[in-house]
This record gives C-alpha cells, structure tokens and sequence, in this order.
C-alpha cells in the first residue's frame, strides 16, 4: 500500500513538472494559455516579447528632465535622448550597452520633441525637432554626434505655415531616408497640421497640410516612418488613428484606427525585419506591436502583442536598434528611457 502511495506521488510530481515546463518554455504562448507575464513593472501580452534590461543604462541617475525622445546608431553602438527641463543637458549619449559617454554643451535647444538619426552607416547626424516658443524654436535642427549645429530648417524663433521659405509651428518629428529624402509632420499643437516631403536638395516634393477629420487631414500629427514599399505611416494623434500615403506621389492609401478606440498613436516605428510597427500609447502606457501589411494591402491593424507598462510612465516617442531589435523608450512621467531586448519564451528570463 505505502509503494502504491509512493508510486502515485512520484506520478503527480512527473505531471506537475511537465506542465510547468510548457508553460515556462513555450509550447503554451500567453494568448493560448489565457495569461501575462509579469515582471517587475510591466507586463507582456503576446508575441513577439520583449523584456527589460535593467542595466541599461548604468547610471539612470543621469536623467535630469522631462525625457521626450530617443535616437539610435546601430553601428556605432549610440544612444541620443533628448531631455527638457531647465539648466540641463538637453542632449545625453549613451552606449548601447548603457555607459554614459557625454551630454551636449548647447544652447541651441530649447524644447526638444523628436530626435532621428541619419545616414548612420556613412556619415551620421542628429536631426531635432525644437517646440520651444523662444528665439530657438519651431525649426528643426541638424547637429553632429557630438552635438556641434550643422544647419537649421524653418525660422528660428517664428511660428508659421510657410513652405517658400519654410516655416513651422511646433514640429513633432522628422524621418531622413539614406536617399537625403526628408519626411516631417509639423503641429504637436500648433497651428499646423501637416506632413511635408522634401528632396535632398530641401525643395517642397508634396505636402498635406488641412487640419481635420478626413482623408489624408490631420490633428496633431505625431509621429513619422517610412517602410519598404514606400509607404508613409503618420500617427495621426487627435484623431486616433494612423494615416498611410504613397511616398513617392502623396497619394492617401488607407488608414488604421480600430486599434486605438481607448489611447491616440504617439509613435510609429518599424521593428528590423519589417513585420511588425511599433506604437506607442501615452495615456493607456502601452507600447503595442502591430502587424505590419504586405505590399499592395493596408486593411485594418491587428494587435500581436502588447507591453504594459505601470501607471503615469507616460512613454512618448520610440526608436530601434537595427541590428539587435532592442527598443528604447523615451518616457516623459518616469522622467527616463529604458531599454527593451527582444526574446522568446525559450530563453531564460534574466
């Protein structure tokens, strides 16, 4: 009888570990088993995951403002994060691995918004959008990687909707092609409202500029990328939705908004293989990942996986390690970026 007991003991324990290793392991993701991931103060939804490095960066400390924005050169192993506040450093570097390097001695910025990162295999450079209402702002700003200005676009200092020459009223973010080809949506609350595509040589290509509700308006516009099939994908951010245009003609292709009934798109961005965009959601404090469409199809958004951070973490503005996948989140109400590293159930969680 005690054999018999012990034999059903040494079965129960068989099956419970078995069942604990699927589930840890993966052959139940988190949709078809019904659960999340928790882990430290975020939560994972979803495939693919990411989870945090929370040694990136080494000295968290050095955050000293309202962190709106993060660029990276997946070659040079950099990080730019663009800070507000008074009395500091508008710009840090970091490396990819989280040492600090420098912060820019400039008075150029006032109120930085977005921050891109060109040509970075070649010949890189910062370009920055500036809100500020004071004799610096609404322009948008190229700078070396160690923060010297190298030219400005729009009128420093003066609010308008000019295009001959270019004028702007609080920027939100740029997109620079490898081609020089430029891409900015102009109005994170300003007047206008508007995305603009300039050749190389910075002469007006096409430009939609209506505020509104309609096809190819736009109220507050929020956040730019370009994919493959040269296709423009806009976060349209008061309207909740995001716009797609033809990149070469401006024509309005379609646009998603099924995926944002609760939250607007703050931030859209592309993850390295192309399947999948990256979207913020400030006030909900969600960064999802959507599916991206093939060449040819817009259809509606669909939702893979979903980071949920805690609450009033309030991320803003993203951006991608082309090489690794890693994503950096500029997070205003935490006042930081963090660091997100792809991985699969498979993997040990570290």
């Amino acid at each position: 009888m005690k054999s018999r007991s012990y034999t059903c003991l040494i079965l129960i324990s068989m099956v419970s570990l078995f069942f604990l290793m699927m589930v840890l392991y993966g052959v139940f993701s988190p949709q078809q088993a019904g659960i999340s991931i928790l882990r430290q103060d975020y939560q994972l939804l979803g495939r693919p995951l990411y989870k945090l490095d929370l040694n990136w960066p080494k000295n968290p400390e050095l955050f000293s403002g309202n962190v709106f924005g993060v660029a990276v050169n997946q070659y040079a192993g950099v990080v730019y994060v663009a800070q507000r506040g008074d009395n500091v450093p508008k710009v840090l570097v970091f490396t990819t691995e989280g040492d600090f390097l420098m912060y820019w001695n400039t008075t150029t910025l006032e109120m930085p918004h977005g921050i891109f990162l060109a040509d970075a295999m070649s010949n890189p450079t910062v370009w920055i959008t500036d809100v500020g209402n004071g004799p610096y702002g609404h322009c948008i700003k190229q700078y070396s990687p160690s923060g010297n200005l190298l030219q400005v676009l729009g009128t420093p200092g003066k609010a308008g909707s000019g295009l001959n020459p270019l004028q702007f009223d609080q920027p939100a973010e740029i997109s620079v092609l490898d081609s020089g080809e430029i891409y900015i949506v102009d109005g994170d609350g300003g007047i206008n409202n508007r995305l603009i595509k300039l050749s190389k040589e910075q002469e007006v290509l096409w430009v939609h500029g209506e505020k509104g509700q309609g096809l190819a308006q736009f109220y507050i516009p929020h956040s730019v990328t370009i994919d493959n099939a040269q296709r423009v994908w806009v976060a349209d951010r008061g309207n909740k939705r995001i716009q797609v245009f033809n990149s070469l003609t401006g024509d309005w292709l379609g646009s998603w908004g099924s995926c944002f009934t609760e939250d607007a798109p703050y931030s859209v961005r592309l993850t390295p293989d192309k399947k999948y965009f990256v979207v913020v959601q400030l006030n909900t404090n969600q960064i999802s990942l959507l599916e991206a469409p093939p060449v040819g199809l817009i259809g509606q958004c669909k939702v893979i996986s979903v980071i949920q951070l805690a609450d009033e973490v309030k991320p803003h503005l993203v951006d991608l390690d082309q090489k690794s996948g890693a994503l950096y989140v500029a997070e205003i109400g935490a006042q930081q970026a963090q660091k997100f590293t792809p991985f699969s159930l498979g993997e040990a969680f570290v």
